[in-house]
C-alpha cells in the first residue's frame, strides 16, 4: 500500500455528509433496489445486497426506506438503473474517478460534464484514469472499541485473508482483494471485532498534492459531482490534507 489514507478523509467529510442525509438514503435505496432485483431479496444468500445493507445500517438508515426498497425489487417494478463510471481530472490535475447508478444516461453525463468543466476540471475518455485506481476491499476497525494491538490485528487480518494493514492513533484499515472482502469481514466480526466501515471501494496506485491555489476548485468539483443524485461513489487520487 501507498500509506494512502481513507478514514482521515471519510472522518474529516462525515459533518458535511451528515448534512445531505436524505440524499443518501435515496442513493442507498437504489443500490439495494438492484443488489435485490439482481440477486435476490435474501441478503445470506446474496452477498451484494448483504454489503449494501450494511452499509445502510451505517449510514443510520431507517429500516422502512430499507424495506421500501427491497419490497420494490420483489414486485412487478419495471424501475432500472444503469451502471456508468466517468473519468477525468480535477484542477491540478488530480486524477477523479466517478461512478454512477442512473435511469437516465443523458441527463447524467451532462450533469457530469457541466460539474467537471464549470469547477476547472476536464473530463476524460474510459479508460483515461481508471488504471490509476485498485479495487480492493476496505474494511475499518476504531481503535476505541478494541483491546488488540498491531501485532494482534495483524494476525486476525492475515488469518482472515486480508492482503494489507494500516494502523494509526484512531483506527486499523484493512485493505483485501475484492473477491475475499465478504470473507475476511465475515471472520473479523466472528472475531469479536466492531466494523466502523467496510465496503468495496477504489484506491488510487499513488497520490499527488492539490496546488493550494486550486484547492476551493477542486473541492467544490467533488462537492458538485457528490450532490448528483446520480452519483454513486467519487474516488480521487488526492493526497490527504493535512
Amino acid at each position: 500500500m501507498s500509506g494512502h489514507s481513507k478514514w482521515h478523509n471519510i472522518q474529516g467529510r462525515k459533518n458535511a455528509q451528515d448534512a445531505k442525509r436524505g440524499k443518501i438514503f435515496q442513493k442507498l435505496s437504489r443500490e439495494i433496489y438492484m443488489a435485490a432485483k439482481n440477486g435476490g431479496p435474501d441478503p445470506s444468500g446474496n452477498p451484494n445486497l448483504r454489503m449494501v445493507m450494511d452499509k445502510a445500517h451505517a449510514n443510520n438508515m431507517p429500516k422502512t426506506n430499507i424495506d421500501r426498497a427491497l419490497k420494490k425489487a420483489e414486485g412487478n417494478s419495471d424501475e432500472h438503473y444503469d451502471e456508468i463510471t466517468y473519468e477525468g481530472y480535477a484542477p491540478g490535475g488530480v486524477a477523479i474517478f466517478v461512478e454512477a447508478l442512473t435511469d437516465n444516461k443523458n441527463r447524467t453525463a451532462s450533469s457530469v460534464r457541466v460539474a467537471f468543466t464549470r469547477n476547472g476540471g476536464s473530463l476524460g475518455a474510459s479508460g483515461s484514469v481508471a488504471y490509476m485506481f485498485n479495487r480492493k476491499g476496505y474494511i475499518v476497525i476504531d481503535r476505541s472499541t478494541t483491546d488488540a494491538d498491531e501485532d494482534q490485528m495483524l494476525l486476525d487480518v492475515m488469518d482472515a485473508g486480508g492482503d494489507d494493514l494500516q494502523t494509526s492513533d484512531d483506527a486499523f484499515e484493512i485493505y483485501t482483494d475484492p473477491k475475499q472482502f465478504a470473507q475476511v469481514r465475515d471472520a473479523l466480526v466472528k472475531a469479536g471485532y466492531k466494523l466502523a466501515n467496510a465496503e468495496l471501494t477504489m484506491i488510487p496506485e499513488n497520490t499527488m498534492a492539490v496546488p493550494e491555489e486550486k484547492q476551493d476548485q477542486f473541492n467544490n468539483l467533488v462537492e458538485a459531482l457528490e450532490d448528483d443524485e446520480d452519483i454513486q461513489n467519487v474516488y480521487t487520487a488526492a493526497a490527504d490534507e493535512d
